[in-house]
């Protein structure tokens, strides 16, 4: 698919995350911007200048104004860490040069600010997706450009490597003054990371805005369609099946998690004095769940149990 009509802009000291549906053009455009391929019309501008007329053919310069990481896989088995951060500063050196210390410098530099001195003398295979995630990064910020695009540079990883990849990119930004763009499917993450989305429509435009903005007008609904999600709130749909309501005082995260709990097992919350009342008593590490001032569990598990059991009565 090709997308028309754009008129896109990334800033200096963002952090842009590029979204849309499985092959609608993502990883095109990614290689399109990053000079890897020429648009089939139209001009991509660095600093107002255009960038097939400033760098041409040349692309030792080209990337020293723009860094890549692109889904391909590394598949040099010999080579170690530090010397695949290091290709990072070939675009400032000829081949067959050595790095003098400065480059040496901006190495570590990178290095450190990705926290992988651990794994400097890791040859590649040895690593997981993970690590070498964030190797790659390392690799373009030792590259030393202002423009740094990313495709899917989570993809396959867990929770914990995801969101610390997302936190790096948009540190990366803030503190460097660096232009991110980031092509990516995780949603939950762009929405509390991204300073700007760039939304992909069938329609072969692309929507821009402040993430919040775009939930708040429906965009994001109309792009991805959502079924049985409520990207308002954050929560996903789930039907009042039991034939109990009720009515829970609490607060801070027991109260938030013992209500997901109620209306995932299908109890309907109300504010009605008449319904079956949930106290929340919260004591340091441990918390009581008290029902209807007379019945006392110690787990939200024993508390559904219990309501599970009188349900109706």
């Amino acid at each position: 698919m090709l997308f028309e009509n754009l008129n896109l802009i990334l800033k200096k000291g963002e952090f842009t995350c590029f979204m849309g549906a499985n092959g609608i053009g993502k990883s095109t455009l990614i290689r399109t911007l990053a000079g890897l391929q020429k648009p089939l019309s139209g001009d991509i501008l660095i600093d107002d200048k255009i960038l097939s007329e400033v760098h041409g053919t040349d692309a030792q310069s080209l990337a020293r104004r723009i860094a890549v990481v692109l889904t391909d896989r590394v598949s040099s088995l010999n080579m170690n860490v530090y010397e695949l951060v290091s290709y990072g500063r070939y675009p400032y050196l000829g081949w067959g040069t050595l790095m003098g210390e400065e480059d040496k410098k901006i190495v570590q530099r990178s290095i450190d600010f990705v926290q992988i001195n651990h794994l400097t003398h890791y040859k590649i295979h040895e690593l997981s997706d993970g690590q070498l995630q964030m190797v790659m990064i390392a690799r373009a910020l030792a590259q030393d450009t202002p423009i740094i695009l990313l495709d899917e540079p989570t993809a396959h990883l867990d929770l914990n490597n995801r969101l610390e990849i997302m936190n790096l990119l948009r540190k990366l930004a803030r503190t460097r003054s660096k232009t991110i763009l980031v092509a990516t499917h995780e949603l939950d993450l762009a929405l509390q990371t991204a300073d700007f989305i760039w939304l992909a429509g069938q329609d072969r435009s692309i929507v821009t805005g402040m993430p919040e903005d775009l939930v708040l007008d429906g965009s994001f609904d109309e792009i991805f369609k959502f079924k049985g999600f409520d990207l308002k709130t954050g929560k996903v749909y789930h039907e009042a099946f039991q034939q109990t309501s009720v009515r829970v005082e609490g607060n801070g995260h027991n109260y938030l998690w013992t209500k997901n709990a109620l209306e995932r097992c299908g109890f309907s919350i109300t504010e009605d004095p008449s319904s079956h009342k949930i106290r929340i008593i919260s004591e340091g590490n441990s918390s009581r769940w008290i029902v209807n001032d007379s019945q006392q569990f110690g787990s939200i598990h024993e508390l559904i149990d219990h309501l599970i059991a009188h349900a109706g009565g």
